[in-house]
């Protein structure tokens, strides 16, 4: 079972971002998403940046990804956009169907793309038009539980990678606006990159003082961290094909060591689990894994 570290999801310094993808070409990790997806005013890293990553990353033996923008809103999006389904070298993740259609509906459409969690794919016929358009990867969206993931692979009727988000914060939703900046009483054009200061993002506490939601620009994500490092054997025994670890601000590395520790049998799945506790910002949850409320969290291992 391979491992692949997402798309940074959150708004780092660019000597910061560099930093932790220089150590990541030494991580144990097999596929690197790379490009923001989030927000088109993060500009720390434009593309040009994001390709000579990309580079590094490949020279070290990773396969390398890169991701689209979930919510494309101007030209110079588009222009973006445009540039990355056309680089030539990298496989391209197809987060929103302007992706889609640029590469597929042309003279030479691509035949190997990634198709995104945020796509919307819940059933076997949508995930079959895909594969179809060229899909040869589903990274199923977080909330879908194991059963579902199960039946959608089951009616298929062809070999697709299946991807599984396993590591991270939950992202729920995204907005045209910035919740950020809102929570700072400005304008989202006018923001001053107020991401800049959360490696997490903003979290949001309940009046009874109990962790809800965090902020994270115009995406809201869940505040509990996600993790399936105890349902590993359930996951192993359905035959998935990638996990996929979001970058946290800190210990990311020790988070992949982990998980491919218990994959290789090094370590038990719970008390890989145990281990990962203290390396969290929040609390661990699996609810969604389980067809339950996502901020459960269920004792398997």
């Amino acid at each position: 079972m391979k491992l692949a570290l997402g798309p940074l999801l959150y708004y780092w310094p660019r000597q910061a971002t560099l930093a932790f993808y220089a150590d990541m070409a030494d991580a144990p990790v097999d596929i690197v998403y790379l490009g923001e997806t989030v927000c088109s005013r993060r500009h720390e890293l434009r593309l040009s940046d994001w390709l000579e990553v990309a580079d590094i990353l490949a020279a070290a033996g990773k396969e390398v990804v890169l991701s689209s923008q979930v919510l494309v809103e101007s030209e110079s999006d588009l222009k973006t956009l445009r540039r990355i389904v056309a680089n030539g070298r990298f496989r391209v993740e197809a987060n929103d169907m302007g992706a889609v259609r640029l590469l597929t509906d042309s003279d030479a459409p691509v035949t190997d793309w990634i198709a995104g969690p945020t796509l919307n794919i819940f059933n076997p016929a949508t995930l079959g038009m895909f594969a179809e358009l060229g899909a040869s990867r589903w990274v199923a969206p977080p909330e879908m539980s194991r059963q579902q993931i199960a039946e959608l692979r089951g009616g298929l009727g062809r070999p697709m990678e299946v991807e599984v988000f396993a590591h991270g914060r939950l992202p729920l939703a995204f907005s045209a606006r910035c919740f950020t900046a809102r929570h700072y009483n400005l304008q989202k054009d006018t923001c001053e990159f107020r991401c800049l200061q959360f490696a997490d993002g903003i979290p949001l506490k309940t009046r009874e003082g109990e962790p809800f939601l965090t902020l994270n620009g115009i995406q809201t994500q869940s505040a509990h961290v996600h993790t399936l490092l105890g349902d590993l054997p359930a996951v192993q025994a359905d035959g998935l094909d990638i996990l996929r670890i979001s970058p946290q601000g800190e210990h990311t590395a020790e988070v992949i060591d982990l998980f491919r520790q218990a994959l290789a049998g090094q370590l038990p799945p719970a008390e890989a689990l145990r281990n990962a506790r203290p390396l969290l910002p929040e609390a661990p949850c699996n609810g969604f894994w389980h067809g339950r409320p996502g901020v459960e969290q269920l004792v398997t291992a």
